[in-house]
């Protein structure tokens, strides 16, 4: 199947397959828009990269994830990923992610609202949660895309967290391929510098890349290549990486 005969919201498939790699989280939420239905996936990866973090201490991941739509624009959100006794999250083996996300088309424009905790299985004090919103405009087969995510204080991040991002992803005419890119800064204020560094090792950051996503039918395929400005001493798995994954819609 070529590009050119795909329907809108295969297109719109594709650029949130792309908005997926580019939050550097589950490919669910990016899907919500779209959905109608119960929906899964599962993929593996070479790493779980998070705003220039590994999450899985550089090791490679196996990411299972499910929407359930509960009303026009609502849905539920769940998320687990093996991090096999990541340092970063006191040892923990593994995350889930569960939230719920308002996805709303106004015009050009894709608003979206979402609230999430991230969950820490076995391991006490590690769990946070965070609110965010985004903004999307869809030209054709191209979308910019504006993300906020705030996680207030908690004592298990040291303080609190605000990330803001900016993206831009465009599907390659004639092939089911989308190529995508982004910046990031992540910023807040620390209460307790030694949890702050979990999700900030260095301060106030940049993090950045760039994302290449092939969509056929229900398999996907991608390559992502992430930095950060990172370089404080101590810093593990926060530097240029190349992420190759590959997943299949249930």
């Amino acid at each position: 199947m070529r590009f050119t005969h795909f329907p809108v919201v295969a297109c719109g498939m594709r650029i949130a397959l792309a908005c997926a790699s580019i939050a550097g989280a589950s490919a669910g939420p990016a899907y919500a828009q779209y959905a109608e239905d119960v929906s899964a996936s599962i993929e593996v990866a070479t790493d779980e990269r998070r705003r220039g973090l590994s999450w899985s201490d550089g090791d490679p991941v196996v990411r299972g994830s499910i929407l359930i739509p509960v009303a026009a624009g609502l849905s539920l959100e769940a998320t687990a990923v093996s991090l096999w006794g990541a340092e970063r999250h006191g040892g923990a083996d593994a995350v889930a992610d569960l939230g719920a996300a308002y996805v709303r088309q106004t015009g050009g424009w894709r608003l979206r609202a979402q609230a999430r905790y991230h969950l820490f299985p076995g391991v006490a004090g590690q769990g946070f949660g965070e609110l965010g919103a985004g903004a999307g405009y869809l030209i054709g087969p191209a979308s910019v895309d504006f993300h906020a995510v705030y996680a207030p204080r908690q004592s298990s991040i040291g303080g609190d967290n605000l990330a803001l991002s900016v993206s831009a992803a465009v599907g390659v005419p004639g092939i089911p391929i989308t190529v995508a890119t982004w910046i990031g800064r992540s910023s807040g204020d620390a209460r307790d510098t030694v949890a702050a560094a979990r999700l900030r090792p260095d301060g106030s950051y940049w993090d950045y890349g760039a994302s290449v996503d092939y969509l056929k039918g229900r398999w996907s395929a991608g390559l992502r290549y992430t930095d950060s400005s990172i370089n404080a001493p101590g810093s593990y798995h926060t530097g240029a990486t190349l992420i190759g994954r590959v997943g299949l819609s249930l």
